[in-house]
């Protein structure tokens, strides 16, 4: 059992409950109000668990809405945000409630962060399934969100080696150093000999 002497204003919406032991604990105000917290009262030890638990998940939770303000998030990616500082336990109830309200949703997240490969990086299918899995999304969920680019990979090539390496080809070692440049960003070696073959290019020997 535990006697909590005082419960005073610390700072914002935290407040200080000191016990009869002089030990201190912080909770939120909105924890002392849903257990109905007082001055001068005696709490069960089961009972303090809980509350000590509820108040954890509460800070956790504001902490990935705070994170989730500034970016979007996968869902492993928040989760190891927040286990850096808080139990296995409490990151598990506070992804299950992020994804229970939508504002996690891997689907959603794969589809923006494949645009973002596509469009704006220029990555080819292998960079951004590799980049995709680096981020904890699950296969066809990567899978569903590249198919709308896999028919216009050589037009999106085509452009890519126009605005930026059709002029550096000269000879046959710089179209060599372009080729292995696509690779990386992760065009398959057949797309880019497909759409280099759409070019002429003056090799000198």
């Amino acid at each position: 059992m535990k006697h909590i002497d005082t419960i005073e204003k610390f700072k914002g919406k935290t407040y200080c409950v000191t016990f009869s032991d002089d030990e201190k604990e912080y909770l939120n105000i909105d924890i002392i109000s849903d257990y109905h917290l007082t001055s001068n009262m005696d709490v069960p030890d089961d009972a303090w668990k809980d509350i000590l638990y509820s108040n954890k998940l509460r800070t956790a939770k504001e902490r990935a809405l705070y994170l989730l303000d500034y970016k979007d998030y996968s869902y492993t990616e928040l989760f190891k945000k927040l286990e850096a500082n808080y139990p296995e336990q409490i990151c598990f109830d506070v992804m299950a409630r992020l994804v229970e309200i939508g504002v996690i949703n891997d689907r959603r997240y794969a589809y923006n962060f494949a645009r973002r490969l596509v469009e704006v990086k220029k990555f080819g299918y292998y960079r951004c399934v590799q980049e995709m899995r680096l981020k904890g999304l699950d296969r066809s969920f990567i899978d569903e969100a590249l198919l709308p680019y896999k028919e216009t990979t050589i037009e999106r090539l085509t452009e890519l080696i126009e605005d930026k390496y059709a002029r550096k080809i000269t000879d046959k070692k710089s179209l060599d150093k372009v080729k292995n440049a696509l690779v990386r960003l992760g065009y398959s070696y057949s797309d880019i000999k497909e759409a280099l073959d759409g070019f002429e290019f003056d090799l000198s020997e």
